[in-house]
């Protein structure tokens, strides 16, 4: 049964071709006097049309569908029936054309979705016989020795067999601050490996990637069906009937059955099946453009209707990585100078810390040194010489460790929960402390405001974290309540309660929100830094670390249905309009099959019109 609709979905450019070259050798055949010559002509450019229609037909049958290409078949039989072959050829040019035009407007609008692709690693270090191989993803086995390079995603679950693995691990547990596993410990697939170079031995396989996961997200959006569509199936015996009881009354009114024969051809096919689609496919290509991927027509659909926002904090409503937020010196330091001299030292550390420092000092334009005689004990801290002055920067025990309890007296009393402290010491004397925080995205409220002026009725922040950290994040933002220290469950039921306000959208980036992100209505994973379970689980994924996307999502979503429907609603006017002045005699099956033909190519460009901003 597969295998047919794959063959049939082939032919489809073999079948236009030899429909439009029939119809016009007969044309051809007719100018020169060759009338019977014509006859059969068109009649044999329709036959190969009707019997590939018929098989899919038969296929929709068999999974319980019945469909409005019936209309199509009738109207190709009857036509060659009462020898209207030019008709019927036409219907057939009709139906084999719009198969291919809608073949071709899905593959253009699908081009930037399947070009997500590219971008993201397909291959693994794995040893082999004492040397490295460079491995699909795909070929990685339970007991495989990985090498995972600085800046690479862990590819599968596994455990640390060499070296210190330094991993953000922000989309698993929510935590913005990196963490350490040392040989033996356990790693999850998913992680960002932020430190040095590290060995895996994998115990899972390569399914569990986050690669894997971005390409079966793909796969369900080629073969999402939209619920518009089908709709159109439900009504499609409803179509149907009233098709051939019109077709009928005009037959049995008049004694013609050529009007009969009209009134199917200007029938066929139906705009809904023609325009729904590519206008959906077309949103979700416009989506991709923007690093927005959409798994189908059900979740463009359901972008278009929502009212209720749930939403996670950390890497979604925060940055998700640590920021320097404040700053304490001991007299006679400035806070410039401090961060001067860590900065240098730091330059010679991969840590993510260490890096935080870096980026900050040089956004600020300050001329760092080159550090000398540098000793790092990984993870805790760095000591080295810069421009001659002997320096220690780490956490405040690594320093008092070295400079007595005086290098834990700056260590602030009021740092924001969850904050992190790294000390400074300047030649065996504390010089001060920095306090490093997630922070919440820049322009997130007036976000906020802008989704509810678009459609968003109410917004509800849920959070696994502690009290303390959600209230002074969320503090100052036009958020409707604030959830925190929440399980995975206690996620899914704050979804399911803001349900009677509407269909709910949750977005979240970690493991934990896979269970609400599945739950919701709608959900939206952030992609670029977060978890392969909540890309999974989500209908829409942001492949860039970049929240305010989610506007333009609906915006694009909404547009794209107001389209569906307009070419819906035109198409099948139009379409109704003409059946009923063919029931008249006003249109004989050519003049109709060439309207239909015309309403069926307006309604498919206007569709596309979804694919511009």
């Amino acid at each position: 049964m597969i295998a047919t609709a794959t063959a049939l979905r082939h032919a489809r450019p073999w079948l236009a071709g030899l429909a439009a070259s029939g119809l016009a050798a007969g044309l051809v055949a007719r100018l020169v006097g060759l009338d019977g010559w014509a006859q059969a002509i068109w009649a044999a450019a329709t036959v190969p049309v009707l019997l590939a229609l018929a098989a899919e037909i038969v296929t929709s049958l068999r999974h319980g569908e019945v469909g409005l290409d019936i209309v199509a078949a009738l109207s190709m039989t009857a036509a060659l029936a009462v020898e209207q072959n030019l008709a019927a050829a036409i219907v057939a040019l009709m139906y084999a054309g719009g198969q291919y035009l809608e073949a071709f407007a899905e593959r253009r609008a699908r081009r930037e979705m399947t070009a997500l692709l590219s971008r993201v690693p397909r291959t693994a270090m794995r040893h082999r016989d004492g040397a490295l191989e460079e491995v699909a993803l795909e070929r990685v086995l339970p007991g495989d020795r990985l090498l995972v390079r600085r800046g690479d995603v862990v590819p599968v679950d596994g455990t640390v067999i060499e070296g210190v693995a330094v991993l953000d691990q922000s989309a698993l547990t929510g935590e913005a601050l990196p963490v350490q596993r040392k040989a033996g410990a356990e790693v999850l697939s998913g992680s960002s490996n932020v430190g040095e170079a590290f060995d895996l031995l994998a115990s899972h396989r390569a399914e569990e990637s986050t690669y894997a996961g971005i390409v079966r997200l793909v796969e369900a959006a080629q073969r999402s069906r939209a619920p518009m569509a089908r709709l159109a199936d439900r009504y499609s015996l409803l179509f149907l009937a009233v098709t051939v009881a019109l077709a009928a009354a005009a037959w049995w009114l008049t004694g013609d059955p050529v009007r009969a024969v009209a009134v199917l051809v200007v029938a066929t096919p139906c705009p809904l099946i023609l325009a729904v689609p590519v206008a959906l496919v077309s949103g979700l290509s416009r989506a991709a453009k923007l690093g927005i991927l959409i798994k189908g027509g059900r979740a463009i659909e359901t972008m278009a209707r929502v009212r209720s926002l749930v939403i996670d904090k950390t890497g979604t409503l925060t940055v998700g990585q640590a920021r320097i937020v404040s700053a304490r010196t001991a007299q006679g330091q400035t806070a410039d100078e401090l961060l001067r001299l860590g900065a240098s030292l730091d330059q010679a550390s991969k840590h993510i810390v260490a890096e935080t420092l870096v980026a900050e000092a040089r956004a600020k334009g300050l001329t760092l040194a080159v550090p000398t005689e540098v000793m790092e004990t990984p993870g805790e801290g760095i000591i080295g010489r810069v421009e001659g002055r002997d320096v220690m920067i780490g956490g405040p025990r690594f320093i008092a460790a070295r400079i007595g309890d005086g290098g834990l007296a700056l260590l602030p009393h009021d740092r924001p929960p969850g904050a992190l402290a790294v000390t400074v010491a300047v030649d065996g004397k504390l010089a001060g402390t920095f306090v490093l925080a997630d922070e919440l995205r820049a322009g997130t409220e007036e976000l906020l405001r802008e989704l509810r002026a678009c459609c968003i009725e109410r917004i509800v922040l849920a959070t696994g974290d502690r009290r303390e950290v959600a209230r002074f994040i969320s503090a100052g933002l036009s958020l409707d309540s604030v959830r925190a220290e929440l399980t995975p469950d206690q996620k899914i039921l704050v979804v399911l309660a803001e349900r009677k306000n509407g269909p709910v959208m949750m977005i979240g980036d970690g493991v934990n929100d896979a269970p609400a992100l599945a739950a919701a209505d709608l959900g939206v994973a952030m992609g670029a830094k977060g978890a392969a379970a909540s890309a999974e689980a989500a209908d829409v994924v942001l492949l860039v670390d970049q929240l305010d996307r989610v506007l333009p999502a609906i915006r694009i979503a909404r547009r794209s249905r107001a389209i569906a429907l307009q070419s819906v609603v035109a198409g099948m006017g139009l379409s109704i309009a003409a059946m009923i002045a063919a029931a008249f005699g006003h249109l004989a099956p050519v003049e109709g099959a060439l309207l239909q033909e015309a309403i069926d190519v307006a309604v498919i460009f206007n569709a596309l019109r979804a694919l511009r901003g």
